[in-house]
Parts: structure tokens; C-alpha cells; sequence
């Protein structure tokens, strides 16, 4: 129960953290943010469902942290999108290289007995999500190098998920049309 919670917070802090750096830069020393979402990561490592990928990203996330907190610079503030991508990228990525892919492992916990056209259709999901979050992460990073706070603020706390949410919806629709052909 608690590492939903966790994971839950996670979440929610993903979704403000754009928002609480615009607003938060100038206010606020870069080590708050690193203690806070250390917390949340350590409790994720320490309390949360072991999935796969969790302990590395988890760690990975930690070292972030970490990081910012030694250097207390603001501008690494504007990298944790970029982080987070990459670790999506990798968690997908990994999971064409080394199987089964991560979609096709989610599907199997409401359907274990998938069909062939199924196993071949997840690949080719988890496909689609590794590109995203390659493309993602390259935006976010040009974003942070290149742009200005409001425009990060922009794509990171609302863009981003706007796309995610119409790839969500975009699969779901294709997913419900493959099935009634099948």
C-alpha cells in the first residue's frame, strides 16, 4: 500500500515538477528539490512493487538527486525531463532487446494466453513508445539547453503529456479496431 502511495506521489510530482521549477528557480536553493525527490525515489526503491527496470531507474533518479544537491545548480533543475525520458527510452528499449517487450508484459497481466497477432502487435507498441520517448527526450534536452524557462514549462508540464495522451488514445482505438477484424 505504501508503494503505491509512493508511486502515486511520483507521479504527481512528474506532473508538477515543470511548474514547481518555473515558479520555484529563483525562490527556492536546487537542494529542496533534490531532497524532496530523493524521498520519493528512495521510498520508491525501498518500499515500492519491484518492476522491471524499477531498482535501475530508481538509482539512476537517486545519483540525479544526488547530483543536484552537491552542485546546488539551478540549472540542472531543467535536466530531470530529459532523465526521465531516457529511463522510459531505456525500459522500452531494453525490452525489444531482451524480451518480452514491455507492452506485450503488460498485456499478459489481463491476458495471459495471448494470441500470436497479439505478441507481434505489443512489439510493435512498445516500438512506437521507445520512439516517442527517444523523440521526447531529444526535445526536452533541446528545450533545456536552448529555450527559454516558459518554453520548457510549456512542453515539459503540458505538451509532453498532451502527446502521451493522444498516443494512449491513439493506440486504444487501434487496439479496439484490430480486435474486432480479429
Amino acid at each position: 500500500m505504501r508503494g503505491r502511495l509512493i508511486g502515486l506521489l511520483l507521479v504527481v510530482a512528474g506532473l508538477a515538477y515543470p511548474f514547481a521549477v518555473y515558479f520555484g528557480i529563483e525562490r527556492l536553493p536546487p537542494q529542496v528539490f533534490a531532497v524532496l525527490l530523493g524521498g520519493l525515489w528512495l521510498g520508491r526503491l525501498l518500499l515500492g512493487e519491484q518492476r522491471p527496470g524499477g531498482r535501475w531507474m530508481a538509482l539512476a533518479a537517486l545519483a540525479f538527486c544526488l547530483l543536484l544537491g552537491l552542485a546546488g545548480e539551478p540549472a540542472l533543475l531543467r535536466w530531470y525531463p530529459v532523465l526521465l525520458s531516457a529511463l522510459l527510452l531505456g525500459l522500452f528499449g531494453l525490452s525489444l532487446r531482451f524480451g518480452p517487450p514491455l507492452v506485450e508484459r503488460l498485456a499478459r497481466l489481463r491476458e495471459p494466453q495471448l494470441p500470436e497477432v497479439a505478441v507481434g502487435y505489443t512489439r510493435r507498441v512498445t516500438q512506437v513508445w521507445t520512439l516517442f520517448f527517444l523523440a521526447n527526450g531529444l526535445v526536452a534536452a533541446a528545450l533545456t539547453l536552448w529555450a527559454p524557462l516558459a518554453w520548457w514549462t510549456l512542453y515539459n508540464g503540458l505538451i509532453a503529456y498532451a502527446l502521451m495522451g493522444l498516443l494512449f488514445a491513439g493506440e486504444w482505438l487501434l487496439r479496439q479496431r484490430v480486435r474486432r477484424a480479429a
